[in-house]
């Protein structure tokens, strides 16, 4: 098991740029593919971003690829993600999540473990 705790959002001006970070607790961090999720207000929450327990293989979302980019530190069992280009429609909060599928984080919002999320509001 991971305990998941995500920082960095907060407020920013469209075209501007973030940096979410999300610690994870646990010795078994670099067994799980890590994946970045988000919910505005009134929709579903979906998948943005995800990263394999390697961090070889990346996985995104159509509205963010060329804008985002996730990564990870086994070493500091941590995983990024940043935003760049930032635009109002990004406004939600972002959830860290954790799975040893890769596939599970890509395809679904079934992931083992989940972070208590973090606002990120983009203005316009």
């Amino acid at each position: 098991q991971v305990q998941l705790v995500e920082s960095g959002g907060g407020l920013v001006q469209a075209g501007g740029s973030l940096r979410l970070s999300c610690a994870a607790s646990g010795r078994t961090f670099s067994s799980y593919a890590m994946g970045w999720f988000r919910q505005a207000p009134g929709k579903e929450r979906e998948f943005v971003a995800a990263i394999s327990w390697s961090g070889s293989s990346t996985r995104y979302a159509d509205s963010v690829k060329g804008r985002f980019s996730i990564s990870r530190n086994n070493a500091k069992n941590t995983v990024y993600l940043q935003m760049n280009s930032l635009k109002p429609e990004d406004t939600a909060v972002y959830y860290c999540a954790a799975d040893p599928r890769l596939v599970v984080l890509v395809t679904t919002t079934r992931a083992t473990e989940w972070g208590q999320g973090t606002q990120v509001t983009v203005s316009s």
